[in-house]
């Protein structure tokens, strides 16, 4: 059921600036978020993790989500509503692995092609099958395998891929402090899940390739980081997050090598894995949230963004003064998006391919969300800005189309352009948000 929520029209006095006729306007979900149906699918690494208790925060599973599964018509009516261009969505690797899985995913295609919307799926987000494991060097050989599949099945009506979302983050959440699936506590010996990760990559890139694709990519999170001072040991720790949630997710794809140091670290033939994990992208993937204020080691664990940040890591992260947060206590700079992008030309050069934004945006409550216009505001200039800065951007998409289960905060957090009444879970009522209608009625003036 859909609820429509009454908008005011207001004549916008500073609208936002144009952009290219061919630019690319959607929003993004993932599977495990949003489908529900857990038990028409194998069981993944999040099934697990949610089943331990206190693992979410508010003790919920992703069983039901916004049941997409059997909503995703009601939803791409939604996106059709909207106005997008463009779908980004997620493929279930354990839903692809039972029975009549890939049946779902050749029905939502077809609904968003019928409805003008280009489906941009990516490959994994996080929800591995339980049998299988980054540390493992084979589950890169089986993804690459599953890549294959789907490709297979969905090729003809599917051109745009993107094969990982955010690995740094399931590294270090998932497998370094054990936050999120699969809750492990690793930290500097979570090395190879990075690796792993970027090889899967590398071989999903040549299987696509294989399968006659010719528009792929990643949607990896960055953000600037800024040292907590101008003192050498904040520079140091700086640089050194930097390397970790940047460099050591960018340079491999990007240069074709590791940062100085890191190289020797990782497990196998690295050289030779490096000009798999380099294969030529057609468009690189950002997801941008915020910066990240970081500073030496204080020696006491604090939680900083829901993430617990043990004592004995050699950096520590410090709170942003002066600017808005969100909900979550993120903070707002949108600024730093274009800090972010003319950093990375300046980093990377010819060697940084066309630019999408793959996810950006805010957690609120409330259907008459006015703070995330303004964040959306705010950043869709910044992003202008860098494109007149020289910066090649093809694409922007928002993150979320719908309110979901946030992983380990449960259902508390609410990202959504679409409001998702989880109380009743009988009904699941979409109730479009005020910033639902604001993100229209850009489009439309876009066109």
């Amino acid at each position: 059921m859909i609820r429509r929520m009454a908008i005011d029209e207001r004549g916008a006095t500073n609208p936002i600036p144009r952009f290219p006729a061919d630019f690319l306007w959607g929003v993004s979900t993932s599977a495990h978020q949003i489908e529900g149906a857990a038990d028409e699918r194998e069981r993944s690494v999040w099934d697990a993790f949610t089943a331990e208790p206190g693992r979410v925060k508010d003790g919920s599973t992703a069983a039901v989500a916004c049941d997409h599964y059997h909503r995703y018509a009601e939803d791409v009516a939604l996106l059709a509503g909207l106005g997008v261009d463009a779908y980004r969505f997620s493929i279930s690797w354990p839903r692809v692995n039972a029975p009549k899985g890939l049946d779902f995913y050749d029905r939502l295609v077809d609904e968003l092609c019928a409805a003008g919307v280009r489906p941009v799926p990516t490959l994994f987000h996080w929800d591995l099958p339980v049998t299988l494991d980054w540390l493992d060097r084979d589950t890169a050989a089986r993804f690459a395998e599953y890549v294959s599949v789907v490709a297979e099945r969905l090729g003809d009506r599917v051109s745009k891929w993107i094969t990982l979302n955010e690995p740094a983050e399931h590294t270090l959440l998932g497998h370094a402090l054990g936050t999120h699936a699969p809750g492990r506590q690793l930290l500097f010996d979570a090395l190879p899940v990075a690796h792993h990760q970027l090889l899967a990559h590398g071989l999903a890139v040549r299987a696509l390739r294989a399968a006659g694709a010719t528009d792929i990519g990643v949607a990896n999170s960055h953000g600037p980081t800024w040292p907590a001072s101008r003192e050498q040991p904040d520079l140091e720790a700086a640089d050194f997050y930097d390397l970790l949630l940047n460099r050591l997710f960018a340079d491999p794809l990007l240069l074709g090598q590791y940062p100085e140091g890191i190289g020797e670290l990782m497990p196998g033939d690295v050289e030779a894995d490096l000009k798999v994990i380099s294969e030529p992208l057609d468009f690189y993937g950002v997801n941008y949230y915020a910066p990240t204020r970081v500073g030496a080691p204080q020696g006491t664990e604090i939680e900083f963004g829901g993430v617990r940040m043990p004592a004995e890591l050699p950096f520590s992260v410090r709170q942003i003064e002066g600017v808005p947060t969100t909900d979550f206590g993120w903070p707002v700079v949108p600024e730093g998006l274009t800090e972010l992008l003319t950093g990375f030309r300046d980093r990377y050069g010819d060697r940084l391919p066309p630019v999408v934004i793959t996810e950006n945006g805010c957690s609120y409550e409330g259907v008459d969300d006015q703070r995330r216009i303004a964040y959306l505001d705010g950043h869709i200039r910044a992003l202008h800005k860098a494109m007149e800065a020289g910066v090649d951007v093809r694409g922007y998409f928002v993150w979320s189309l719908l309110d979901n289960f946030e992983w380990a905060e449960g259902y508390e957090r609410r990202f959504g352009l679409v409001h998702v009444d989880f109380e009743d879970s009988g009904t699941l009522t979409r109730t479009p948000k005020a910033s639902y209608g604001w993100l229209r009625d850009v489009l439309r003036a876009q066109r």
